[in-house]
């Protein structure tokens, strides 16, 4: 649950982006998990020499040097390793203050819903030099997307609680999406009818009396990591002891594990159709 929520917390931070600069870097930094994909995607990892702690995906990441993330940036390290642009959080503004320092651009990464996905993807192409590959990735994630709203268009919409992460074992800690951002974009273009939809955060700390409150139809539970395949029949037996809820009352309690679902990136169309099925299966036959 932590490294989703790690992974997550791109979700949360907004900050202006940066100036673009017309040389094509050849030596790239990616702090943030989601801005390393699309690099990828549009082409351009030949150009990335390191990325975050908590980068995955794609595989030949695993081969790259380690630099940190948003709360520890290792910038001895960063410097040495003599980047022509590092893509940041928006909110590391000490990091973006050294790098300026040293004259090395950054790109300051700014995402709030599922439209920005593919804005964010154009920009970092173009400013990689991969704007023509950048406009072909968002023109097929935006295929896909339609495709998914157009096969749950007219189906029953269930009120669902997207839970992105909870305490093992228990039902406390829990946080789930609110009525912005790219996992609430996701629910709804799923075909699905966000409970916290009139909370206009990304997320919401929500309490088991706000749940009950709320009497969602389904219960939507992301995880990341394959790890958690093991202990998957204890923690959904853990949504009984809410059983006047219609989620658990209806045996509509699901956990996607996938790290396709948790980060903000050019899989994110896939992620959606993850959750469609889920919710309507009897449209994807």
């Amino acid at each position: 649950m932590r490294h989703a929520l790690a992974i997550l917390c791109t979700v949360f931070v907004l900050a202006a982006p940066s100036a673009q600069t017309p040389a094509r870097p050849q030596r790239i930094i990616s702090l943030v998990p989601a801005l390393t994909e699309m690099l990828f995607a549009v082409g351009a990892g030949p150009q990335v020499v390191a990325v975050s702690s908590f980068d995955e995906y794609p595989p030949q990441v695993k081969n790259l040097e380690r630099v940190g993330a948003l709360l520890d940036p290792n910038l001895e390290r960063i410097l040495a390793l003599r980047p022509d642009l590092v893509a940041v959080y928006g909110s590391q503004q000490d990091l973006k203050t050294q790098l300026a320092r040293a004259s090395i651009p950054v790109y300051s990464y700014r995402h709030t819903g599922l439209a920005d996905i593919a804005t964010t993807i154009r920009e970092i192409g173009a400013r990689v030099g991969h704007a023509a590959e950048a406009r072909a990735v968002t023109d097929r994630i935006e295929a896909q997307l339609a495709s998914i709203r157009a096969r749950v268009g007219t189906a029953p919409r269930p009120r669902t609680l997207l839970v992105f992460g909870r305490e093992a074992g228990a039902l406390r800690g829990i946080y789930a999406s609110g009525g912005v951002g790219f996992l609430h974009d996701m629910l709804e273009a799923a075909g699905g009818e966000d409970v916290f939809a009139d909370i206009k955060r990304e997320s919401v700390q929500a309490t088991t009396e706000l749940i009950l409150a709320r009497k969602p139809d389904v219960i939507l539970e992301i995880r990341s990591g394959a790890s958690e395949t093991g202990r998957l029949a204890s923690e959904v037996a853990v949504w009984r002891t809410l059983a006047s809820i219609p989620a658990v009352r209806n045996n509509r309690v699901h956990f996607i594990i996938d790290p396709r679902t948790v980060v903000p990136g050019p899989r994110v169309a896939e992620a959606t159709e993850l959750l469609a099925r889920t919710l309507h299966p009897e449209r994807f036959k």
